[in-house]
């Protein structure tokens, strides 16, 4: 399945002192990300909470390659990694774009880049046009909202269905989940 893809712009609130992004910003991106692939598959955040269901983080792993910066341009790509009895988990990696434009990023865009010790400067042997900043995954439960003790319960069908499907390029998908609810 090809990964969805999210744009964004590292806004200045997202940095520390010196432009860095906080780590803890990089679990919003992928965030943003995972519901625009909910999404374009028909299945929203919210309707599924109308329905009774909520999908809150169970875990999250998060290895950082490289540091992004005020201003650069990312790209988070993001797939459906494992759908499981009770959850399902994603996996995001999140990259610079060419030509990014983060106040330590001056190099020519497609051009290699030896270790430096400018903060933002992609690994060595990655280029400006796609430095790989993060890998991040999240495996989300589902839950019955309307329970007092919020324990797993089995996804929808529907849910799964929507999940599990390949996504060829320029197939439909179905549009929207049912309105069912929770019995």
């Amino acid at each position: 399945m090809d990964p969805h893809e999210t744009r964004l712009r590292v806004r200045y609130g997202e940095t520390d002192q010196m432009g860095v992004v906080h780590h803890a910003n990089y679990a919003l991106y992928v965030e943003e990300s995972r519901t625009n692939l909910m999404r374009e598959r028909g299945c929203s955040y919210a309707e599924l909470e109308r329905r009774g269901f909520g999908l809150p983080v169970r875990r999250m792993e998060m290895r950082f390659r490289a540091p992004a910066l005020y201003e650069e341009e990312l790209v988070v790509r993001t797939r459906i990694g494992r759908v499981g009895a009770a959850s399902v988990t994603f996996e995001s990696e999140i990259y610079r774009l060419a030509g990014a434009s983060g106040f330590a990023n001056s190099a020519v865009a497609g051009a290699p880049l030896a270790n430096s010790a400018v903060a933002g400067a992609p690994l060595a042997g990655t280029t400006v046009e796609e430095a790989h900043l993060a890998s991040i995954t999240v495996e989300l439960a589902c839950v019955d909202l309307r329970a007092k003790i919020r324990k797993p319960v089995v996804l929808p069908d529907d849910l799964r269905a929507l999940l599990e499907s390949p996504r060829p390029a320029g197939a439909d998908l179905p549009q929207r989940m049912p309105s069912q609810r929770l019995p």
